[in-house]
């Protein structure tokens, strides 16, 4: 019976606990609500309700054991990813960063300062209050005591003398917060606001806006007008007034990518690029990988251990410390790899000015850091081959090309298969070795955004969205969805492709 009550009942303590971390989490909820990301608190509610829900019930026991990992995929792959998507129909950019209604603000905040009224002033400490002396000509204008605490408007008097003992600059620049807020009226009723640290002025606001969200300038009666397709204030000749706000634009982003040309053919070539790369360092870090592993496995080599140490280096050194390292080897002028060819060949190559050797010197590196992991691979695999096979094509007089093509690689490759696409799709994001080796240079001549001859597409939007002066995130969102779109068909093509010839090569 007891044993029973402790099954079907509820545990006080796990009850407990479950409700601390729902009112935590909850508490998270909140803050993340107020700090503006509503999206992001609607998915942390929904995780907390199901996780206050599966947890204190021991009905939904089984589902306590996945429930992290889809709470995981939905909070950091699923939101990332349609977020990312989001963004591509969006003109989201450094120019349109900020809401409709902040946009606004920023230009009815603008003022417009007379220099004809310029004069300048100096505080003066009177107890706990200041006044302010706007000088003019031998003497001045004298204002009433304020003590900076609120906005306030005071009226100021005309002396005939400067007031002794002003305010140091330092000191005067401790209260420019309390300046800013308060408006000196002189007897002729002219009214001055603080417009330097060193001047008085009549400010004037710049803009003023009308019922229909006109905003209508005071100097010139000129008008700006708010376009929610564009996401920016237009003024009466069509020209757009930045800052601007974040608006949905379709797929604006996309007809962009297939109608300038500025745009396309710089992506076509990385596209083709970036196949090129992933494809190239997929086989090569195989192909070294695997013919090390066969050297290792021979059991007349001595020394085995030793070799599989050295050789098993590149892959325990952190990967960037390698780039980095290999791109002071590559340096045009006092790099170790010039000075050899050099000396041997006389020869020094423009490694990272040369669009084709700056591509080779990628794929070189990227065998470099890949291999081992590849060397590891197949050293397991080859182990799982039975010796028999071996033995009976050598008995037959089978020479070694044909018995590794006939009977070691067909049984090896269907395991080796997932880790060759992952290894591709890998490489074709691999956005570090091309930040830290080249940084995408040399740039491609002719572009309107910035692309390079050795960038991929992970490291093209990269700089689109982060180093380019305009960061037209939209634009890098929509290039990011086609290069989902593309990573998960050529993956899939390849997974096919691969699969098939291996179920031939098994056949045969």
């Amino acid at each position: 019976m007891e044993a029973s009550r402790s099954q079907n009942g509820h545990n006080p303590l796990q009850i407990a606990v479950v409700a601390a971390l729902s009112l935590i989490l909850l508490y998270g909820v909140f803050a993340l609500y107020l700090a503006g990301q509503a999206v992001i608190a609607v998915i942390v509610l929904a995780i907390t309700i199901g996780f206050a829900i599966i947890f204190g019930s021991n009905r939904f026991y089984a589902q306590r054991f996945i429930f992290p990992g889809i709470a995981a995929i939905i909070l950091f792959i699923a939101f990332p990813v349609a977020y990312t998507v989001y963004i591509g129909f969006t003109n989201y950019s450094s120019f349109n960063l900020l809401t409709f209604e902040r946009v606004t603000e920023v230009h009815l905040s603008k003022k417009v300062i007379d220099e004809e009224s310029q004069r300048p002033f100096s505080l003066v400490q009177d107890g706990d209050s200041y006044q302010i002396f706007i000088k003019e000509g031998e003497g001045g204008y004298l204002s009433e005591p304020t003590d900076f605490a609120a906005p306030a408007k005071l009226s100021a008097a005309a002396v005939s003398e400067v007031p002794a003992n002003p305010l140091k600059m330092g000191e005067v620049v401790k209260l420019r917060g309390g300046l800013a807020q308060v408006e000196v009226v002189l007897p002729d009723e002219t009214a001055l606001r603080n417009s330097g640290l060193r001047s008085f002025a009549s400010v004037q606001q710049e803009y003023t806006q009308t019922e229909d969200g006109t905003l209508v300038s005071n100097l010139d009666g000129s008008t700006l007008t708010p376009d929610q397709s564009q996401g920016f204030y237009i003024t009466e000749t069509g020209e757009a007034v930045a800052p601007g706000w974040r608006v949905n634009i379709g797929l604006d982003n996309f007809r962009r990518i297939a109608n300038s040309k500025g745009i396309r053919a710089p992506m076509v070539s990385i596209f083709v690029w970036t196949v090129v790369f992933a494809t190239l360092s997929v086989g090569l870090t195989f192909a070294v990988g695997l013919a090390l592993a066969m050297v290792l496995q021979w059991p007349h080599l001595r020394g085995k251990t030793a070799y599989r140490i050295l050789l098993i280096l590149p892959y325990a050194v952190p990967a960037f410390i390698s780039i980095l390292v290999f791109r002071g080897l590559f340096n045009q002028n006092f790099g170790e790899i010039n000075m050899i060819l050099e000396g041997l060949f006389g020869i020094r190559p423009n490694w990272f000015t040369d669009g084709g050797l700056a591509r080779l010197m990628l794929v070189i590196v990227n065998t470099w850091l890949g291999y081992p992991y590849m060397m590891l691979l197949a050293m397991g695999f080859l182990q799982s081959v039975p010796a028999d096979h071996h033995k009976a094509a050598a008995l037959e007089g089978a020479p070694a090309w044909t018995v590794f093509r006939k009977i070691t690689l067909p049984q090896i490759i269907p395991p080796f298969l997932p880790l060759l696409i992952a290894s591709f799709a890998f490489n074709f994001n691999n956005i570090v070795l091309v930040l830290l080796l080249t940084r995408g240079l040399p740039d491609i001549p002719g572009t309107i955004i910035p692309a390079g001859e050795t960038d991929i597409l992970g490291s093209f939007t990269f700089r689109m969205a982060f180093m380019d002066s305009g960061q037209q995130f939209g634009l890098a969102g929509a290039i990011t969805f086609l290069i989902f779109l593309v990573v998960a068909a050529l993956a899939y093509a390849n997974f096919v492709a691969m699969r098939r010839q291996a179920s031939k090569r098994a056949a045969q």
